[in-house]
């Protein structure tokens, strides 16, 4: 069983079209809608976690892709800029999911973006700007 968080890309031209249905229905593949934006007469972004057996999730992707949709691991578009961060940790209490955690031996904030939904709350928040998400 495999469970990815991804973010998909529409082209205009096909982000009207059921997609996601299609990924349901033909490769029995499950999702959870982490966030979604739909600009009429532009592109479509789509931020879900994905879950199925290995064959189909294959499957699946080689769908979208063959669809012309654009995949990415959502750990590429959440960044923690290092350089900025001042480790003050105002980020950790509003992350719903605890993506965003204070080492207590060190007082560093760590960052696991395997746990990040991209809710964007810490980005809001962060007095330096040192969360980033880039979609």
């Amino acid at each position: 069983m495999i469970s990815k968080r991804i973010v998909l890309h529409f082209p205009q031209r096909i982000a009207e079209k059921p997609i996601v249905y299609k990924l349901v229905k033909e490769y029995n593949l499950t999702f959870n809608i982490l966030k979604a934006y739909v600009t009429p007469q532009e592109e479509g972004l789509l931020v879900m976690e994905l879950s199925g057996k290995d064959d189909d999730f294959k499957k699946g992707i080689e769908y979208l892709q063959s669809s012309g949709v654009k995949i990415q691991p959502l750990s590429e578009d959440v960044i923690r800029n290092e350089v900025k961060c001042t480790d003050c940790g105002v980020c950790v209490p509003v992350c719903p999911t605890q993506a965003l955690v204070v080492d207590p031996l060190t007082r560093k904030v760590h960052f696991y973006d395997n746990k990040c939904v991209a809710c964007e709350l810490c980005v809001k928040i962060c007095p330096t700007r040192a969360m980033e998400i880039h979609f």
